[in-house]
């Protein structure tokens, strides 16, 4: 480790080892854990269930995709520590923004605050996930891309749930629908995990 210059505080080494997969597995449980509430209406939410899924949401797809996102934009930035793939900034990118969001999201749960605020995030959540899609097919790393088409289904569906009250016919479908999006994506996300995984320790070349 080396001072080099007034624009590079550190050179450390090179790394072939990006998070990826602590981020995909935190938001990866947190859409188990919200999507079975969601679809199935287990448990049945009531004040302590609430508190428990807000906490989850806090800590799984809020801090572990906080800590990647941060880390990965660390080791773009300051470091250069990644320097293989540019589609790294926009995972670094979503990892800290899913995070934040889930932190937010999580606190609402939590709190039992009115989600109808959620309105606009679900509009930009949308938007950086279809650029998600964009960036990802266009690079050929077709698996992160398809993540992105299901979180995009995950935020248009989320638009009608959090209509809440002021349109049950739309909220109600809604919600079902957000967590039809949460399951069927967080088992792509444990995908995403095996392969990372797999892929980085015993050399496997499954698809990512």
């Amino acid at each position: 480790m080396s001072v080099l210059d007034s624009n590079v505080l550190f050179a450390l080494p090179q790394s072939s080892f990006p998070p990826l997969a602590v981020g995909f597995f935190g938001l990866g449980t947190g859409y188990l854990i919200y999507g079975t509430q969601e679809l199935f209406d287990y448990p049945k939410r009531d004040e302590r269930v609430d508190l428990a899924t807000g906490v989850w949401g806090i800590w799984m797809p809020g801090f572990m995709q906080f800590i990647t996102g941060t880390y990965l934009f660390l080791g773009l930035t300051l470091f250069g520590t990644f320097t293989g793939s540019p589609a790294l900034y926009m995972a670094a990118l979503a990892f800290t923004a899913y995070g934040v969001h889930w932190f937010a999201l999580g606190w609402i749960r939590l709190r039992r605050a009115d989600a109808r605020a959620n309105i606009g995030m679900t509009v930009a959540f949308l938007l950086i996930s279809i650029l998600g899609i964009i960036v990802f097919f266009k690079v050929g790393d077709d698996p992160v891309g398809g993540l992105f088409i299901g979180l995009a289904c995950v935020y248009a569906a989320e638009f009608f749930e959090t209509l809440g009250p002021d349109a049950p016919r739309l909220s109600a479908p809604g919600g079902r629908a957000t967590g039809f999006f949460h399951l069927g994506t967080g088992l792509w996300l444990m995908y995403l995990v095996f392969a990372v995984a797999l892929n980085f320790i015993l050399k496997y070349t499954l698809p990512l």
